[in-house]
């Protein structure tokens, strides 16, 4: 595996090297003006009124040629590696390979037909299971995916401090329970002092913050984490973030579907949204020091370079300072991987991150052809985040309907409780993937197992399965499936 080595010694260390990036290219839908390079119609300038004449209408009108006009025939389709498989096989298919203007083609098997566009190629590429659906797709599922990419990108103030860009359910609108916030923070940048009202939980992606906090008994905390470890702040805890001397990218998870950065509490609001002699006599201080308050929020600032010493922001009261188990960080990067044929997982729960409650996160490596198990979920939504890799998930809803969509780095999944799922790594390096519950504890149910410790002959009768497959099943969770890099050589072998 083309990682593995990294991630046994150094946690997260990958993410260094494998920064979130689309793995296909785009070659197509291009002009020497930019846009889209696809066929238009021809208009012709005329005086008058710009409506046409009653006399063109059906009925009354000559009727037109049918044929030697913008015909829609597409000649000589360009058709993919496996696309001419049968469709039940439904074979992951690399548009990238097809040769534009002939392909790719919404065809698998004989299913479908040629598209002669209009069409926006990049989409198509990227999403080839939503263009050309595997035959077991059936019905309709909610959008399960968002790319962070075309989220509003908010920028900082100041000079380059930073930006955020998010997902809610306002452009996801299956993702109920939970919501992503992307944001970096230029060397030295601030998130201003902020609360909100639903809970955070986040990843560091890139580079070193420092946090600093306060809860209810004025207990203080403050730590300094890196890429791949992981704090969470309760709903309603104030809290600081800045990034330390090489800046920083961090990933954040809500606990509310409907959670806008927009309508995070900030301090410098809190402090102009009151009257100057009511802070005055809260702050014990002479009303002209409010002077000097920033009239508007300064959200993502440029900021004082943080001390190297932490002990020097180490400020305590009565209530003393927060750790170990009630302390707001989990230095995730420092927990090895486990190890299976095909790739790497590592859990982190209440088990061992008590103060994050009702948050369960899995980190998932998977190799070339490997798949992430058919499972569910039992009591919790799941939210993903894609930091490395090209990747695809099928999700099948109750009774008879599932759907299949395409991911790469950046991209946002949400799978709905108890919705049967697998990741199948569908690109040429290793993916690298979040999974994020609701819940005391990581778990999940595995298909495979199901089936395992089912009396064979319950299984035998409803699935018509022989005592050879049945007896192959796993009674133990295997998490990750290896496979063939090659995913159209089922074709062929029969064989995964």
């Amino acid at each position: 595996m083309h990682f593995q080595s990294t991630l046994l010694t150094a946690g997260l260390l990958p993410l260094v090297y494998g920064l979130p990036k689309p793995q296909l290219t785009y070659e197509e839908n291009t002009s020497p003006v930019g846009g889209v390079d696809a066929p238009f119609p021809t208009f012709t300038t005329t005086t008058g009124d710009l409506r046409g004449s009653t006399n063109l209408q059906g009925g009354i009108a000559q009727r037109p040629p049918t044929s030697g006009g913008d015909s829609a025939v597409v000649q000589d389709p360009d058709l993919v590696n496996g696309q001419s498989a049968d469709a039940s096989l439904g074979l992951y298919l690399d548009f990238n390979s097809a040769k534009y203007p002939n392909g790719p083609q919404p065809i698998r098997g004989t299913q479908g037909a040629t598209d002669p566009g209009p069409r926006t190629y990049e989409y198509e590429k990227l999403n080839p299971d939503l263009f050309a659906p595997p035959e077991t797709d059936s019905g309709d599922v909610p959008n399960a995916m968002w790319p962070l990419g075309l989220s509003h990108n908010r920028p900082g103030t100041g000079t380059q401090s930073g930006w955020a860009r998010q997902q809610n359910a306002a452009v996801l609108p299956a993702a109920t329970a939970m919501a992503g916030v992307d944001m970096r923070l230029s060397p030295h940048a601030y998130r201003e002092l902020h609360w909100h009202t639903s809970a955070e939980w986040a990843l560091v992606l890139k580079g070193s913050v420092r946090v600093a906090s306060m809860n209810e008994d004025g207990a203080s905390f403050v730590d300094d984490v890196t890429a791949g470890d992981v704090w969470f702040f309760p709903a309603g805890i104030p809290h600081s973030l800045q990034a330390l001397d090489e800046g920083c990218e961090f990933l954040l998870v809500f606990d509310d579907g409907n959670f806008s950065e927009e309508e995070t509490f900030l301090a410098t609001e809190m402090l102009i949204r009151a009257p100057k002699e009511v802070w005055a006599k809260d702050l014990q201080t002479d009303v002209s020091v409010l002077d000097t308050v920033p009239q508007g929020q300064k959200y993502i600032f440029p900021g004082t370079a943080a001390p190297a010493d932490i002990s020097k922001q180490n400020v305590t009261g009565s209530g003393g300072s927060l750790s170990g188990p009630n302390g707001y960080t989990y230095h995730w990067s420092q927990q090895e991987f486990h190890n299976t044929t095909g790739g790497s997982v590592k859990i982190l729960d209440p088990v061992t991150f008590p103060i994050a409650e009702m948050f369960s996160a899995a980190l998932v490596v998977l190799e070339p052809g490997a798949m992430r198990e058919v499972h569910w979920h039992t009591t919790s939504d799941e939210w993903s985040y894609f930091l490395q890799g090209s990747a695809r998930i099928t999700i099948y809803k109750a009774p008879q309907s599932s759907r299949t969509f395409d991911f790469t780095a950046g991209d946002v999944g949400y799978i709905p409780q108890a919705a049967s799922h697998y990741v199948e790594n569908t690109g040429t390096d290793d993916v690298i993937f979040l999974e994020v519950l609701q819940a005391k504890k990581f778990s999940d149910i595995s298909a495979s197992q199901w089936l395992a410790l089912t009396p064979a002959q319950i299984v035998k009768d409803t699935l018509n399965f022989t005592d050879a497959v049945i007896a192959n099943l796993p009674k133990e969770k295997t998490l990750i499936k290896p496979g063939n890099a090659n995913l159209t050589q089922i074709a062929v072998s029969g064989k995964p």
